[in-house]
C-alpha cells in the first residue's frame, strides 16, 4: 500500500478525480492545503481522508513555508506527494526533497505554453490541439520528465473557458492513470529525463485534426489537411 499526499489550493478537482478512482494499492493519507478556504478540503474530509492547513501567509519565506509543508508531508510517509492545483512556486530544494515521487499536471501539451494563461495562449498561437501533462516536478518549471498526455482539439469559435473546459475533462482522466502507474511501479525515469511505462499498450497509429476523412484531387491544395 503506498502512501499518497494531496496538495491542493481551491476546489481540488483533480484531487477528487483521483479519490473518486480508487486506486488499488494507494492510500490517501491526507489532503494539504496553503488555504483554509480550500474547497476541495470539504470534499476530502467528507471522504473521511484527514486534511491540513498550512498557511503560506503564516511564514517570513517561501523556505519557512516549504520547509513546515514537508514536514507535515513526511508525517505520514508519503510514497507520492501529487500537485492538484497546488497554486505555490515550491523551492529546488523541496523539489529535490522529493525526487521522483512529486508529480503535476499542467493545462498544455508540454514543452508547448509553459507557465500562465495557457488556453488563451495556444488560442491567440492558432495552434489546432491542446491538452495537458503529467510530469514529474523538477526544480526548472514545467520542465519534468512527461509521463502521460491528452490531446483536444482546438475549435472554431473556442474561448479561454470553452477550451479550459475540455481540457479539464482530459485532466481527469489522465492524472489518476498517472497515479495508477507509480502505485504500480510500473514508472522508470530514464538517465535521458525520459519516463518508460512498463507494459504500456502503445497505438502506433497517428492522428489529425481535422481528420483526412477525404483525398484531393491531383494538384489540389487542402487547406484543411495538416
Amino acid at each position: 500500500m503506498k502512501s499518497i499526499v494531496i496538495l491542493i489550493s481551491g476546489r481540488g478537482s483533480n484531487m477528487e478525480a483521483i479519490v473518486n478512482a480508487r486506486i488499488a494499492g494507494a492510500r490517501i493519507a491526507t489532503v494539504i492545503s496553503n488555504r483554509a478556504d480550500a474547497k476541495g478540503l470539504e470534499f476530502a474530509a467528507a471522504h473521511g481522508i484527514p486534511t491540513a492547513v498550512v498557511d503560506h501567509k503564516a511564514f517570513p519565506s517561501r523556505e519557512a513555508f516549504d520547509s513546515a509543508l514537508a514536514e507535515s508531508i513526511d508525517a505520514h510517509g508519503a510514497d507520492l506527494v501529487v500537485l492538484a492545483g497546488f497554486m505555490r512556486v515550491l523551492t529546488d530544494a523541496f523539489v529535490r526533497r522529493y525526487d521522483g515521487r512529486l508529480l503535476n499536471i499542467h493545462p498544455s501539451l508540454l514543452p508547448s505554453f509553459p507557465g500562465l494563461h495557457t488556453h488563451q495562449r495556444a488560442i491567440e498561437a492558432g495552434v489546432r490541439v491542446h491538452g495537458a501533462t503529467v510530469h514529474f516536478v523538477t526544480p526548472e518549471l514545467d520542465c519534468g520528465p512527461v509521463v502521460i498526455q491528452a490531446v483536444v482539439p482546438v475549435l472554431p469559435g473556442d474561448d479561454e473557458g470553452s477550451l479550459s473546459a475540455r481540457v479539464l475533462r482530459q485532466e481527469h482522466r489522465i492524472y489518476p492513470q498517472a497515479v495508477r502507474w507509480f502505485v504500480e511501479d510500473r514508472l522508470t525515469i530514464t538517465a535521458q529525463g525520459q519516463v518508460l511505462v512498463r507494459d504500456e499498450a502503445v497505438d502506433e497509429a497517428g492522428w489529425t485534426i481535422p481528420s483526412l476523412d477525404r483525398t484531393p484531387e491531383a494538384g489540389a491544395c487542402d487547406s484543411q489537411q495538416s
